[in-house]
């Protein structure tokens, strides 16, 4: 029966809370902990690519063109690596780079070179004036910490489930050249699992903006299905130069979640002006990437096809985790319509909005009974939620009970501080709080 708690009678509401403290007491004497803070795959999933630790084996450290990976050299990566994933992120072979394991450097690179020397559209550095990001949110947090390393000023503009406010977006852009770049997952965008959708991709990419403006186009989880349908990456280079605007996506991407979360490989692709300028920077940084990493991983993977059986075997431990989150939020919250929350398609996110002004509380109640959240508030720049609602979930690391135990534990605090918050916003007594502070 649907009883939304804005409907609920003053002695109804109290009646409520004090069965949640109850409920919260009986969590406190479980003694968990549990933790759901980052979207790491589980030791069950890394147990799927073991047999790269056997490799590339011993004698066998040239790949198919006959190059001795344990040299120096080949700043652009392996081709054999590059061969299968060039069709899994939708990019030409030639335009794709392999690197090291991690995207984020990538990433950190990228902005740092534009910051220092421009782009190949820049007048003159990044740096030489104040710049501004665009910021969709709820968003990616270790992004959004880059811009504030390097003191960029970050413009948050709301994301749906199809990608951001357009319309605000353009205009952003048009009046203001100080704008360089934006942020951008596409596929199951952390935390909410939005997927940019190709009118939209293309209306971003045909927007005008400055000529230096770059999409920082973070194709995460770009193969990280969670249901059988299988999206296929837009072909977004493409895209952009049909927009007449062929320099403005950087990409990135990388293995992470796919074999080795330590140990895998990262991808830049872009222009053939972007990629060879990237290089170009790049060839003061290194001599080459870890090549005997890009072979081990090509004769695992074998080809695309593999990295998608991969993926399949990935979603049949993942998935069951998932539906976990969505059908105990349901069962707890949905009658009380006392949060919202997305069910994704793919990705390693539940982006959960909880009533206004009570994520902060949540998570401190949740800490406090041994489930540990991401902090409310960290899917925004500088960690500040406007409206204190967003907490992002991270189902994958624990076990199937461990998520069920972590997320009926989540809804009770959720419950918890919702009627908190409401009782003591009426005119009669206020709430109890247990515990810790609000």
């Amino acid at each position: 029966m649907i009883m939304p708690l804005s409907d609920l009678s003053h002695t109804e509401l109290a009646a409520l809370h004090e069965e949640q403290i109850s409920a919260y007491d009986e969590l406190l004497a479980k003694g968990l902990k549990l933790d759901l803070t980052r979207g790491k795959p589980s030791s069950e999933q890394l147990d799927l690519s073991n047999e790269l630790l056997t490799l590339p084996g011993a004698g066998a450290y040239r790949d198919s063109t006959g190059t001795d990976c344990r040299n120096y050299g080949g700043l652009q990566g392996l081709p054999g690596i590059r061969t299968i994933f060039a069709p899994l992120l939708n990019v030409p072979v030639d335009q794709l780079i392999a690197g090291d394991n991690s995207s984020l450097s990538i990433m950190h690179d990228t902005l740092v070179y534009a910051l220092l020397k421009g782009t190949v559209d820049s007048v003159e550095a990044w740096s030489r004036a104040p710049i501004k990001f665009i910021c969709p949110v709820p968003g990616y947090d270790r992004h959004f910490a880059l811009c504030e390393q390097f003191g960029i000023e970050m413009i948050s503009v709301p994301l749906s489930q199809d990608g951001p406010d357009l319309d605000r977006v353009r205009e952003l852009v048009a009046n203001d050249a100080s704008i360089k770049g934006m942020w951008i997952v596409p596929m199951y965008s952390n935390p909410t699992g939005a997927v940019y959708n190709e009118e939209v991709t293309r209306a971003l990419l045909e927007m005008p903006a400055a000529g230096d403006f770059r999409m920082f186009w973070d194709n995460a989880y770009a193969v990280h299905h969670l249901t059988e349908v299988e999206t296929p990456a837009l072909d977004v280079l493409a895209m952009a130069a049909e927009a007449g605007h062929p320099n403005r996506v950087f990409l990135f991407a990388s293995t992470s979640k796919i074999t080795f979360a330590g140990a895998g490989v990262s991808f830049f692709a872009s222009s053939s002006s972007n990629v060879d300028w990237y290089l170009k920077n790049l060839s003061k940084r290194t001599i080459g990437p870890d090549k005997i990493n890009h072979l081990r991983h090509a004769l695992y993977l074998k080809g695309a096809d593999g990295v998608t059986a991969l993926m399949r075997r990935h979603r049949e431990i993942l998935a069951p985790k998932f539906d976990q989150v969505t059908s105990i939020l349901s069962k707890r919250l949905g009658d009380f319509q006392a949060a919202t929350w997305t069910d994704p398609d793919g990705g390693y996110f539940v982006s959960l909005d909880v009533a206004d002004g009570t994520a902060t509380r949540v998570v401190t109640l949740a800490k406090e009974a041994g489930i540990a959240m991401t902090g409310a508030g960290a899917a925004f720049p500088h960690g500040r939620d406007p409206r204190d609602r967003n907490i992002r979930i991270a189902p994958s690391f624990p076990s199937v009970e461990e998520v069920a135990l972590a997320i009926d534990g989540l809804a009770t605090c959720v419950l918890l501080a919702a009627t908190e918050k409401l009782l003591n916003e009426s005119v009669t007594s206020p709430a109890p709080q247990r515990p810790g502070p609000a």
